[in-house]
C-alpha cells in the first residue's frame, strides 16, 4: 500500500511518500503561484495512491485543487487538523483550530525528537513556537517574513528595489539597508524569542528552523539546525496516531 504525504504552502507543495517505519521518503516540491499545480501533480506523482494525508495552510481555491487532482489517483484521503491534544503534544491555544496545522505538525516533529524545542517557520509569515520537554506549548509568535517585509516597503514606495543587497550590521546603500533590516529583524525576534525561552524553562531549547525563507537567516543563527522537511515530519507523526486512534476520539 502506498501512502503519500502533502504539505501545502502558499507558494508551494511538499510531497513525500511515508514509509512503513513511519519515516519519510524523498521530498518533492512544487511552486504553484503561477498556478498549474495539477499539471505539475501529474508529472511528479505516481498514477496511483492508496491513501493520500494532506496539510494545508493555503486559500480554499488551491487546496480544492489539489484535493480535486487527489482525487482521481488516491483511494483515500485524510486532511490534518490542529488537535487540542496529540502524540504527547498539549497546544496552548484554548481554540484549536486558530492554531496553523503547519505549526502544529511542526510540534509534533519536534516533540519526536525530544527534548524542548523552538520552532522558527520562515515562508510567508515567520512564526515561533515553545515546546518544553514534557510537551507543553507555551505559545508564540507570528510575524511577515523578511520576504513579505521587503515586498510591503516596495509597494509603498515604489522607488525602493523589491530584491538585491548584501546584509550589513550598518549599511551603506539603501539596497544593503533594506536586506539588512528586513532579514535583521527576523533574526532578532528569533533572538529574543530564544532567550525569552532559555529564561523560562532555565535551560535553552533546541531551535529548529524550516521553511523557504530559512536559507538567508541560517548564517546568523550559528546554533539552529535546519529541518527542510519539518511540516512533512510531523504530517507523518499525525497521520501514525490517526491509524491508531480509537473510533469516536477525537
Amino acid at each position: 500500500m502506498s501512502t503519500w504525504l502533502f504539505d501545502l504552502g502558499n507558494t508551494r507543495l511538499k510531497c513525500a511518500p511515508l514509509n512503513d517505519d513511519g519515516t519519510i521518503g524523498g521530498i518533492v516540491a512544487l511552486d504553484h503561484l503561477d498556478g498549474g499545480i495539477a499539471d505539475a501533480m501529474a508529472r511528479a506523482l505516481p498514477a496511483r495512491i492508496e491513501v493520500a494525508h494532506l496539510a494545508s495552510v493555503a486559500s480554499t481555491e488551491t487546496t480544492v485543487e489539489v484535493l480535486d487532482a487527489l482525487v482521481s489517483r488516491c483511494r483515500r484521503i485524510s486532511r490534518a487538523r490542529t488537535q487540542a491534544r496529540m502524540d504527547g503534544v498539549r497546544i496552548a491555544y484554548a481554540r484549536p483550530d486558530k492554531l496553523g496545522v503547519d505549526r502544529f505538525l511542526t510540534l509534533l516533529a519536534a516533540r519526536a525528537r525530544g527534548g524542548a524545542a523552538l520552532v522558527c517557520g520562515v515562508g510567508t509569515a515567520l512564526t515561533v513556537d515553545l515546546l518544553d520537554a514534557d510537551g507543553l506549548h507555551h505559545g508564540g509568535r507570528i510575524a511577515p517574513s523578511p520576504r513579505v517585509m521587503r515586498d510591503a516597503l516596495q509597494a509603498r514606495a515604489r522607488q525602493l528595489v523589491p530584491d538585491g543587497g548584501t546584509y550589513s550590521e550598518f549599511a551603506a546603500d539603501t539596497e544593503d539597508g533594506l536586506v539588512s533590516g528586513c532579514e535583521g529583524a527576523a533574526i532578532a525576534l528569533v533572538e529574543r524569542s530564544l532567550a525569552e525561552a532559555t529564561q523560562r524553562l532555565g535551560a535553552p531549547p533546541t531551535l529548529y528552523v524550516h521553511g523557504g525563507g530559512v536559507r538567508e537567516l541560517r548564517a546568523h543563527l550559528s546554533s539552529a539546525r535546519w529541518v527542510p522537511g519539518f511540516v512533512l515530519e510531523g504530517l507523518a507523526r499525525w497521520a501514525m496516531a490517526e491509524a491508531t486512534r480509537p473510533a469516536g476520539l477525537a
